[in-house]
């Protein structure tokens, strides 16, 4: 069976697309607000009237439920609002310190091709995570990126960010969540993707003292190498 590893690639529109629009929210959004913008702009990208857009956010503390989500993995129904959704997964944890990349590419004019974006979307994070000089990896059996625990013992292994994507006429949206600096305590409510046998970390917790600001600047020019040029816009107005 062919690897994501193998089949991850550079998502590059032609030479004379116009920029993906970079948008980032200084304040928490919620989630349905969130689901509601991110349904306009993608028909508007499947109509050819509103450009791509990368929007970074954070949520009030909530858990998501994504297609493939097990009730039994629900483990504290009545601690956070619990949203189901069209993302593919399971479940998921959402919160201040984390940082929420909505993604809204069309990839019509790029690569239609699902499973390749996923791989290419793994890759965008672990070349951030590494120039935060942390070593993130995929594992075949399971989407997301994890990061070794030598300091937990030899076989210990956490996940900082995990991957959720919809599509709709070939136009991406859902995306990532990476672990900033998010109460960690927080995924103990869920069953985070269906895995039982590792933990969760955030760059925080690993021991660097980074803010949303600045995985913002890294996530912007790693995004820019693979996906292609940005331009900034004003964050969505959620009056």
């Amino acid at each position: 069976m062919t690897q994501r590893a193998d089949i991850a690639r550079d998502f590059l529109p032609a030479p004379d697309s116009p920029p993906v629009e970079w948008a980032v929210s200084d304040a928490p959004v919620p989630y349905e607000v969130a689901l509601a913008e991110m349904d306009r702009r993608v028909a508007g990208i499947a109509d050819g009237t509103m450009a791509e857009r990368v929007w970074l956010l954070e949520h009030p503390p909530l858990y998501t439920a994504g297609t493939s989500a097990d009730p039994a993995d629900l483990i504290a129904p009545d601690r956070f609002p619990v949203h189901r959704t069209g993302r593919g997964g399971q479940y998921t944890y959402h919160g201040p310190g984390q940082r929420v990349v909505y993604v809204m590419l069309d990839l019509k004019r790029r690569t239609p091709d699902v499973r390749a974006f996923v791989a290419a979307l793994e890759d965008w994070l672990i070349a951030a995570l590494w120039e935060h000089h942390v070593r993130g990896e995929r594992r075949e059996d399971r989407v997301g990126v994890w990061v070794r625990r030598p300091d937990k013992g030899a076989e210990v292994e956490d996940k900082i960010a995990a991957i959720g994507i919809r599509m709709r006429k070939w136009v991406s949206f859902h995306g990532l969540a990476l672990n900033v600096d998010p109460d960690l305590e927080h995924f103990t409510g869920i069953v985070p993707c269906g895995v039982t046998q590792h933990g969760v970390t955030s760059l925080v917790d690993l021991g660097l003292p980074v803010t949303l600001p600045d995985v913002d600047l890294v996530l912007k020019r790693t995004f820019e190498a693979r996906f292609g040029a940005t331009t900034p816009v004003a964050a969505p107005s959620l009056t």
